[in-house]
Formats: C-alpha cells, structure tokens, sequence
C-alpha cells in the first residue's frame, strides 16, 4: 500500500463517508478499541455518534480526519480544538482508528502527522490524548514523541466488560 491519502471529513462530504465513520467505529469496538463504546455497537449508535461529531466540526470545534486507500475509508481520528477559554494553546487527539486489515501500515501515524500540522497551523502547540492502559496504543504515541503523564485506575469499561486504566499524555509541538 502507498501512503493513505488523508483528508478532512466534513459534514456535507456526503452519507458515504458517515456510513463508513460508522463501520470503521464498529469495526474498531468489536475488535476491543477503547473508544468510549460497549460492544455490540449498533450502526444507528454509530451513525449517530459522527453526525454529532462531524455537525461540532462544522462550528470548528474539532477536525475529522480520515485516512483513505483506493477510494476507502481505513483510518480515523480526530482534533478536538474546542478547549476552555485558558486553554486557547492546546488541543487533544480522540477516537484513533484504523481498519485491522491495515494497522502496521502507517495508517494512523499519517494521520497523527496531519493532526498535529493541524494543531500547528491553528496555533495550537500542546497535544494531549489518553489511551487504554491494557491494548491500548501507548507504545505508539511514546514513538511520536509524546509524553506520558501518568495513569488513571479503572478509568473505563472495556468494550466487551472489566475495567481498565487510562494512560495521560501530552507533547509539545515544535
């Protein structure tokens, strides 16, 4: 596979795109992503889910990025701009998803590559984001750099039950 085209996924880019934000975030719980959803996750959940997301990207709240091959949808994330009025230097990275048949591909580090020229571009220079601490993606944030700045026991459920801790972290943006 070449490099994913990444692009911003915007409110009127069309129901194809939400049907397949939808399925990405099914595919993504089902396969145990800690993505703030129980599993089974029904397509209406979903679908309900990114209109919401993508209506707060309209009013520049966050950006959705979506990471395509030949035409498909195989990776997602998000850039959360909408910080407290002390916050105006900071955003946070949410909902990292990539299609299992294309994870270790550079999927999901294309598409942190265009979050944080995002963050960047917007004046934004700290990046914060938590991950689960049990198969989460902590090693691959360490690689780009960021910091982890410590761990909340039994912070979520797992998508199919028990609980698990979140891991903190930040990075500064040069």
């Amino acid at each position: 596979m070449s490099a994913p085209d990444i692009r911003e996924i915007l409110p009127a880019s069309g129901i194809e795109n939400e049907n397949a934000l939808a399925a990405l975030l099914i595919e993504t719980v089902a396969a145990g992503g800690s993505v703030s959803f129980m599993h089974p996750l029904s397509e209406a959940d979903a679908t309900a889910f990114w209109r919401d997301w993508l209506a707060s990207a309209a009013r520049g709240e966050r950006i959705v990025f979506g990471a395509f091959a030949d035409g498909a949808l195989v990776g997602a994330t998000t850039l959360v701009l909408a910080c407290p009025p002390n916050q105006p230097h900071r955003a946070e990275i949410a909902k990292m998803m990539t299609a299992r048949a294309f994870r270790g591909r550079g999927v999901a580090t294309a598409l942190m590559r265009a979050a944080e020229a995002a963050a960047r571009a917007r004046g934004r220079w700290l990046l914060t984001l938590d991950t689960a601490a049990e198969d989460g993606a902590a090693g691959f944030y360490e690689k780009l750099g960021f910091v982890r700045a410590g761990e909340i026991p039994d912070y979520a459920l797992k998508p199919h039950g028990g609980l698990t801790s979140a891991l903190l972290y930040w990075k500064r943006l040069a």
